[in-house]
């Protein structure tokens, strides 16, 4: 024998750190997934400002068009 049987399994490198979407700064449990109380701030300041968005597709109604679409004003 050449060696243990767990050979062939790759090594372990370093635990992932998770890290806050905003900054990259390891996050701080207080402020779970940011860092701090600015990048939680700037976070909801992106949705309320409309730079994320839920992408949605428009509903349909009984006869397959969306709704909205023929409808005069």
């Amino acid at each position: 024998m050449t060696g243990p049987a767990n050979d062939n399994k790759p090594e372990r490198t370093e635990a992932r750190v998770a890290r806050c979407p905003i900054c990259t700064k390891p996050f701080d449990t207080k402020y779970r997934p940011f860092c701090s109380k600015h990048c939680a701030d700037v976070d909801l300041a992106r949705w309320l400002g409309g730079r994320y968005a839920v992408p949605v597709r428009p509903e349909e109604d009984e006869d397959g068009m969306a709704t909205g679409e023929g409808e005069e004003r």
